[in-house]
């Protein structure tokens, strides 16, 4: 998929991240891949990505056909570092 575009839901934003934090920690990736169930029938997706510090932020997003639309965004839990793994 080429992205062209992404959007931020007000949610994107309750962890006091900035939308260019996030984005640079969206492009800058080390991990993408399906939320939920196997055939991700809710299209979710999580993305773990630095941010300009070096942190990994997870960022939960949906994709559409030319943009993707982030509705969460924080710092990395630990429940997710099993991911960097994979």
């Amino acid at each position: 998929m080429t992205i062209t575009e992404i959007v931020f839901k007000e949610s994107a934003f309750r962890h006091n991240l900035d939308e260019a934090e996030i984005r640079h920690a969206f492009i800058n990736l080390c991990y993408d891949g399906p939320i939920e169930d196997n055939d991700n029938k809710n299209n979710r997706y999580i993305r773990l990505g630095f941010d300009k510090s070096g942190n990994i932020l997870e960022i939960l997003y949906n994709e559409y056909d030319t943009h993707v639309c982030i509705f969460h965004a924080m710092k990395c839990r630990s429940i997710f570092f099993n991911l960097l793994e994979t």
